[in-house]
């Protein structure tokens, strides 16, 4: 339900950004959706479009604008800025890269990484964009997906509902040239500590040489500590 401060001319604007964070729409679509005035409504959206809060699409409906982008940016990220002493501390206990995965719609993005200093690694650079239908992190991010979100990721998975209970009775996965051939992984799922629904995967990922072929075995217990840690972290 939408919240009303008491200002009129602020309650409008933002009942506006509402209405097309949902879609872009015409001017018709928003006077329509928000019950304003059209007079109110152009005035207001044209406002907002100055200050580049909104924009326009190629046919001339209003989306959301870059100003809200940049503002968002300029916020820190609690879950990375707890992030990287947590992945700096599994990074040196198992010796090997450590990634953080948040999931974004129907894939995973790295969100902070700590790179092996030396010798053969595997580099995820930050804002990679990894598919969630392969790979130990992606299988952490997708063990607790909701049935309606789950649905549309299995049919393309390399993994099926009974690997993602093995997940969830676990407390973590691994993979073995999953997602790509002669890498391993293994992740543990970062929980809220206000709601305790996961909302990111910690992981390691090296050659199969290294880790072998039951990595889970060996460092399924560093990742749920880090996980742990960083939920901890994101409590304090």
């Amino acid at each position: 339900m939408r919240q009303h401060s008491g200002i009129g001319v602020l309650d409008k604007a933002v009942g506006i950004l509402d209405a097309i964070a949902d879609s872009p729409a015409t001017l018709a679509e928003l006077v329509e959706v928000t019950g304003l005035p059209r007079a109110t409504t152009h005035r207001l959206a044209v406002a907002l479009e100055v200050h580049r809060l909104l924009s326009r699409d190629l046919d001339g409906r209003f989306v959301l604008g870059p100003r809200l982008g940049e503002l968002a940016a300029a916020l820190p990220d609690p879950l990375v800025s707890a992030a990287s002493p947590v992945l700096a501390w599994v990074r040196d206990e198992t010796g090997e890269s450590a990634q953080l995965y948040r999931r974004d719609g129907d894939v995973r993005v790295c969100i902070a990484a700590a790179e092996r200093v030396s010798g053969l690694r595997t580099t995820v650079p930050l804002g990679a964009r990894l598919p969630l239908t392969a790979g130990s992190g992606a299988q952490v991010l997708c063990a607790w997906l909701d049935a309606t979100a789950l649905s549309d990721v299995l049919p393309r998975a390399e993994f099926g509902e009974r690997a993602l209970a093995d997940v969830r009775r676990r407390g973590w996965a691994q993979s073995v040239a999953q997602r790509e051939a002669g890498v391993a992984s293994v992740s543990a799922p970062v929980r809220s500590p206000l709601s305790g629904d996961v909302i990111a995967a910690v992981s390691i990922s090296g050659p199969i040489e290294r880790l072998g072929r039951t990595p889970g075995q060996r460092y399924a217990p560093i990742l749920v500590a880090g996980a742990r840690r960083l939920t901890a972290a994101l409590a304090a």
